[in-house]
């Protein structure tokens, strides 16, 4: 989608979510930050000892949220994503955490995280390895379940790579929801399901929203217009079979807000944020929010659009119309603000 066909999103007032994953959690869109869009899987700490995969880094972000006003605007998960263990299971068939990069473990970091008053999430995958080859969860669903909720860890976002076989992706994603909900812990769970299954067939809505609290379905967002736009391109072009199945306890999760980085134009954050609130998507931010633009950081924080976001009725907006239909041309060219033609 070129900026000449930007969306334009209206609260849709006809939308009935379907049945909640019964866990309890994510009744509004969750709120957050994660590393992976800003730091990838950078492991070299020697050459970057500031922008790499460690603990530290995660613990800075903790206490920046507490300081310059995220945790109150209501951001409170600090997610761990991808390059985070080491490249193989303990003794005892259990994830372990880099030894190097993440020398006091995972549950420390969660006490540290916790003692701030917010939120831990970590990373796995739904195959044999991660996207970036650490060891992934397939054949493990109750043990890395169990070994999260021992460290606390507060939601799980489960990835889709090095599966063998594409149809085992449902029973794959089911099994660890279901492990899950055995801990006996409160842990949000992030799927990549329909992400995966689409370029084979139509994923099956309701089972995944019966299944994870939310779910990508398209591909990474980067730190770019384009990237952006496409997205939102795909979730319009979509959004009969998307739309019925998000509301409290479940999301659509068009990816994470790239505010505050170095690819979008000050016109152009407005709009991802604007657009992310009304498609009642997860805010999740990625950057570096040690060193963020403080117009950035006051667009992120802005509470009257976190209130659209945070609608209790967790109704998922819709297209109504485009620029190139009801005008034929960009009334606000690089906004993508078609409502003000």
């Amino acid at each position: 989608m070129s900026q000449a066909v930007a969306v334009a999103l209206l609260l849709s007032l006809t939308v009935r979510p379907s049945r909640p994953l019964d866990n309890g959690l994510a009744l509004t869109p969750t709120m957050g930050w994660l590393h992976w869009e800003r730091f990838m899987c950078n492991v070299d700490c020697a050459l970057e000892p500031d922008n790499c995969v460690r603990e530290e880094l995660f613990m800075q972000m903790a206490d920046r949220m507490v300081e310059d006003g995220w945790k109150d605007a209501g951001y409170e998960f600090v997610c761990i994503d991808d390059c985070w263990p080491a490249r193989q299971r303990d003794a005892q068939g259990r994830l372990q955490a880099d030894p190097a990069r993440f020398p006091s473990g995972i549950k420390k970091l969660a006490n540290y995280v916790h003692a701030k008053g917010l939120k831990l999430g970590i990373y796995s995958d739904v195959g044999t390895r991660t996207c970036a080859g650490y060891p992934g969860s397939l054949g493990h669903f109750e043990t890395d379940a169990e070994t999260f909720a021992d460290w606390g860890v507060d939601l799980l976002k489960l990835d889709g790579c090095n599966v063998p076989n594409w149809t085992l992706l449902a029973e794959g994603y089911k099994n660890m929801s279901k492990a899950l909900n055995q801990t006996g812990r409160g842990i949000v769970y992030s799927c990549e399901w329909p992400l995966y299954e689409w370029p084979y067939t139509q994923p099956n809505y309701t089972a995944i929203r019966d299944t994870c609290n939310q779910w990508r379905n398209s591909g990474d967002v980067y730190d770019s217009w384009s990237s952006v736009t496409g997205i939102l391109d795909w979730a319009a072009s979509h959004q009969k079979t998307i739309t019925p199945a998000a509301g409290p306890g479940g999301w659509n999760d068009p990816d994470m807000l790239v505010l505050g980085n170095f690819g979008l134009s000050y016109d152009q954050q407005q709009t991802q944020m604007a657009l992310w609130a009304m498609m009642a998507a997860p805010l999740i931010m990625s950057n570096d929010l040690r060193n963020i633009c403080p117009r950035s950081r006051e667009l992120l924080q802005n509470p009257h659009v976190i209130a659209v976001n945070q609608d209790p009725l967790g109704r998922q907006g819709v297209r109504v119309a485009s620029p190139a239909s009801s005008c034929g041309r960009d009334p606000c060219p690089g906004t993508g603000w078609p409502w003000r033609c």
